[in-house]
């Protein structure tokens, strides 16, 4: 006679797996195990993207993924520059990395996926116009258009003064700008002598 033996809850881990696009053992409910989900992934059920991040085959990724996975991996990061361009609809760029800040004294995240490129903000530039959007179920902190585009400037160096002249030109053509939320967010990027002149130039 055969005994019947304890099998997991693999039902229950795929019920578990449930408006989830992106996520960690630790997010499912129930405290899945690494080795449940193990076997989620040898049944086609879950693709193991990185280490230690998981995603439902099933799930419906939007335009907006790469930065669901890199919230999932440093939930304290806000997604800036280039990236928040991106998503802001303020460039042309297309970057392969996601741009993230962190605090200037965080631990730099070891991170095999998604690609990351770390920027580090302190004090108000860090906390200043800090959105959190709700993508794929999962809140991601992204910098409001203002900030990204007064970043831009302040980062000039680092990713071009075409690329910041642009996404200024792109917000200033928008519905809904505003010249004052960009000069306050001016301030707390401190470049404001920096910006004023374009911003003279092509108000």
């Amino acid at each position: 006679m055969d005994v019947p033996t304890k099998r997991p809850k693999a039902d229950g881990g795929v019920r578990a797996l449930a408006g989830h696009s992106v996520l960690r053992p630790r997010d499912v409910a129930g405290g899945t195990s690494r080795t449940a989900l193990a076997r989620l992934v040898d049944k086609g059920q879950l693709e193991r993207v990185g280490r230690g991040l998981y995603v439902p085959t099933k799930a419906k990724a939007t335009a907006h993924h790469t930065l669901v996975e890199a919230a999932k991996r440093v939930p304290h990061g806000v997604v800036c520059l280039l990236s928040a361009l991106r998503f802001h609809g303020l460039t042309t760029q297309s970057p392969h990395e996601v741009w993230l800040a962190i605090d200037i004294k965080a631990r730099k995240p070891t991170v095999d996926w998604p690609p990351l490129r770390i920027v580090r903000f302190s004090g108000t530039a860090l906390r200043f116009g800090v959105v959190e959007h709700e993508l794929e179920g999962v809140a991601v902190n992204i910098t409001s258009k203002e900030k990204t585009v007064a970043d831009c400037f302040k980062y000039r160096n680092k990713i071009g003064v075409d690329v910041a002249l642009e996404a200024l030109r792109d917000y200033l053509r928008a519905r809904g700008r505003s010249v004052d939320a960009l000069m306050e967010a001016a301030v707390a990027s401190r470049v404001t002598n920096v910006m004023r002149p374009y911003l003279e130039a092509l108000a």
